[in-house]
């Protein structure tokens, strides 16, 4: 059985509970509590290095991190991710997109006020505005003609851009102006299996 190495109130851990329970996979849920600095320790270093959740154990001692890495694995040979090699590159673009255009300003902004450090860094929150709001625009660009991000069908590209946008007003972005992407939110929350970023998933 897998063995999911997660933070409950991260984004990137969401993506994977949230497929391994819509792919129908069962997994151990292990808790660590990054604030306390449980993903430092030498026992987890071991597991990655890079000292960051989720890492995914799909064995004793093989571990897989970065979330849309094991996204990626996950996919492999289901419907989440398409056998047709272009369609394949454009759900790859937009894992891509969300890690360097999109969860740096959005997911950082949701984290420093989930913890209370909206003066601290009102500075660097204010500059992530524009930035965050340029990548929901161009999410916005696609969805507002399409029901899905590649291949009008409903893709891990969805996953890992669902988990950060549907609760970016936590992070101080609002979504009033962008009617695609309220209503990709909801067709995603109506997916089979679907569980909320609240829930640790199935296991």
């Amino acid at each position: 059985m897998y063995r999911l190495y997660d933070y409950l109130f991260s984004g990137n851990g969401y993506k994977v509970r949230l497929l391994l329970t819509q792919l129908g996979i069962s997994f151990e849920y292990i808790e660590l509590d990054i604030l306390k600095g449980e993903t430092r320790t030498p026992e987890f270093l071991q597991k990655n290095p890079n000292g960051r959740i989720p890492v995914l154990e799909l064995e004793p001692g093989v571990f897989l991190s970065e979330s849309n890495a094991i996204l990626l694995y996950l996919g492999e040979g289901t419907p989440f991710l398409p056998a047709d090699r272009l369609e394949r590159a454009r759900v790859t673009e937009w894992l891509f997109f969300e890690q360097y255009s999109h969860e740096p300003y959005i997911a950082t902004s949701r984290f420093w006020l989930h913890n209370g450090k909206a003066e601290e860094y009102r500075e660097a929150l204010a500059q992530k505005q524009t930035p965050g709001y340029a990548a929901l625009g161009v999410m916005e660009k696609r969805l507002k003609d399409h029901p899905f991000l590649v291949g009008d069908r409903y893709t891990i590209a969805d996953i890992a851009l669902f988990a950060y946008t549907h609760v970016a007003e936590e992070g101080g972005f609002s979504l009033e102006k962008f009617p695609g992407i309220q209503s990709w939110i909801e067709r995603v929350q109506a997916q089979p299996q679907y569980i909320p970023i609240t829930s640790s998933g199935k296991h």
